[in-house]
């Protein structure tokens, strides 16, 4: 019995307390303050003006007064020497129909040989002959190679227009000498003047060569 009446009491105990909690918790209510104009008379932003462009979305470059333009392109044909660039092959063309009317015999003339030129033997009984050349006509660049008995002796010799050369000791039997053409000059083609003179001041050879680039002129002395 006592022990109902103590759950009693401690169930109305708990009650008063938490009564008297509640009493102490206080609300404030805030009031909702009411807008004199709705949002929605806000009148809409207006976009600006667009910005003109006369360019179709690209900038144009600002050129500086000062800049200085080229009066003339660029050209690789000096325009002093030639109007158009199709004169720079005139020549050419003019050369080639030009060897359509030449014989063979004319055309290997102007352009130069093509084959090995043998220029003939001589007998001698000298004991030596010197032998010279030059350029024949217009001096252009010539430039050849010499070789006594397939050796080289002078690897490059370049044509001038005096005549020039070497003192050659000649052996009993066959003495060879080639001249090779080693370029055409600024004319083409490799062309010079040429004479072999015993010791007794006889000129045992004269003659002339005209050759393509890599050509050789042959003439031979054979000492008795």
């Amino acid at each position: 019995m006592k022990t109902y009446i103590v759950q009693i009491l401690l169930i109305f105990f708990t009650l008063s307390i938490n009564a008297q909690i509640d009493s102490k918790k206080k609300y404030i209510a805030i009031p909702a303050i009411k807008s004199k104009k709705d949002s929605a008379d806000i009148s809409p932003l207006t976009p600006s003006k667009p910005i003109k462009n006369n360019t179709f979305g690209m900038n144009m470059p600002k050129v500086s007064p000062n800049l200085e333009q080229p009066k003339e392109e660029f050209s690789m044909f000096p325009k002093e020497k030639f109007g158009n660039p199709g004169e720079l092959y005139e020549k050419q063309v003019d050369k080639n129909l030009a060897n359509l009317k030449l014989t063979p015999e004319e055309v290997e003339k102007l352009n130069g040989n093509t084959t090995d030129q043998f220029l003939g033997d001589f007998k001698s009984k000298a004991k030596f002959v010197n032998v010279v050349y030059r350029d024949h006509g217009y001096v252009d660049g010539d430039v050849i190679q010499v070789l006594i008995n397939d050796d080289i002796i002078y690897p490059r010799v370049y044509l001038t227009g005096g005549f020039k050369g070497f003192k050659l000791d000649l052996k009993t039997g066959f003495n060879k000498i080639d001249f090779l053409a080693l370029n055409q000059g600024e004319s083409g083609p490799n062309t010079a003047e040429f004479k072999v003179i015993d010791d007794n001041g006889i000129i045992v050879s004269h003659n002339q060569w005209n050759l393509a680039t890599g050509v050789k002129a042959t003439i031979i002395v054979v000492k008795e």
